[in-house]
C-alpha cells in the first residue's frame, strides 16, 4: 500500500459535532468530484457545500475514494495516518508504538447532544459519544492481526476515552480491506464482542468493532453493533433503516 505524507494520530477532536439541541453540523469536509462510478453516495444522503467537499482527500484508490464519498456527510477523514497511542513512550499496556500501526484511512465522528427547559441557555443532561474509525488494505489477514488492533483499541481507549458523567460511549471501528476472508477469521470477526463499562456504566463505555472486507469478491464480515460496514460494501445500497450508516447518517446531519 502506497502511503503519503504520514501525519501522527493524536487523538485531537476534529470531528463532527453537534449544537446544543442535538442537530448535528459539520465542520469537516469532502472533495469535489464523485469518487468512482458516482453512484455509491446514494441519492438518499444530503448533498454539501463545495467548500466543505473540498476538504476530503484524494486517496489514490479508487475503492477508498468511494467508500469516503458515503462517509464524509458524517465523519472527518483523513488518508496515511501512522497511529501512536503512546506519543514519546510505551503505552499503558506496555506497547510502544509500531511501523505496522498505519492504516489508508482515518475518520472522526463526534457528536455532543443536551437537553434544555425554557431556554437554550438553561441545559442539563450533556452528553457526547466519539467513534474512531481505522481503515487500511492489506495483502492479507489473520485472526492475529485482529487480535492485535483489538489491542491497539484498549491502548487508544486508555489514552482517549475521558470518563466523567457527560460520556456516554466511544467507540474505536478497525476495518481492512483484503483480496479475501479466511474461514477462522470470518468466524473470529463475526463472533467477536468487545464492550468495556466505565465506573459500572456510570461514566458510559467504549467498544472496539471490527471489519474485514473483500470488495473483488463482494463479501464483508462485520463484528456485533458495527454500524460502518454498509459503506465498505460497494456492490450494496445502503440501507435505509432504523439501523446501519444511512440511518446515522440521517439522524446527525440536517437535511
Amino acid at each position: 500500500m502506497a502511503h503519503g505524507n504520514d501525519e501522527i494520530d493524536t487523538g485531537e477532536a476534529t470531528g463532527s459535532t453537534n449544537d446544543a439541541t442535538g442537530t448535528a453540523t459539520r465542520p469537516g469536509g469532502d472533495r469535489t468530484g464523485d469518487g468512482g462510478d458516482g453512484g455509491d453516495r446514494g441519492d438518499d444522503l444530503p448533498d454539501l457545500p463545495p467548500e466543505v467537499r473540498e476538504a476530503v482527500p484524494d486517496w489514490d484508490d479508487e475503492y477508498f475514494d468511494r467508500v469516503a464519498d458515503r462517509l464524509m456527510h458524517a465523519y472527518d477523514l483523513e488518508k496515511d495516518v501512522r497511529v501512536d497511542p503512546a506519543v514519546g513512550g510505551a503505552g499503558p499496556r506496555g506497547r510502544g508504538p509500531r511501523h505496522e500501526d498505519r492504516f489508508a484511512m482515518r475518520g472522526e465522528l463526534r457528536v455532543e447532544s443536551s437537553k434544555h427547559m425554557f431556554h437554550p441557555s438553561v441545559q442539563y443532561a450533556n452528553h457526547h459519544m466519539r467513534e474512531f474509525l481505522y481503515a487500511d488494505r492489506r495483502a492479507s489477514v489473520s485472526v492475529a492481526d485482529i487480535e492485535e488492533l483489538v489491542e491497539l483499541g484498549h491502548e487508544l481507549a486508555d489514552q482517549r476515552v475521558e470518563p466523567n458523567d457527560e460520556h456516554r460511549a466511544t467507540e474505536f471501528t478497525f476495518v481492512l480491506v483484503v483480496p479475501e476472508i479466511p474461514a477462522d477469521v470470518r468466524s473470529f470477526v463475526d463472533g467477536f464482542k468487545e464492550r468495556t463499562l466505565l465506573r459500572f456504566g456510570f461514566h458510559g463505555h467504549y467498544e472496539i468493532h471490527c471489519c474485514v472486507v473483500a470488495p473483488d469478491r463482494e463479501e464483508i464480515v462485520a463484528s456485533d453493533r458495527t454500524e460502518i460496514d454498509g459503506a465498505f460494501a460497494l456492490w450494496e445500497d445502503l440501507e435505509d433503516g432504523d439501523g446501519g450508516l444511512l440511518a446515522r447518517v440521517r439522524g446527525l446531519v440536517s437535511l
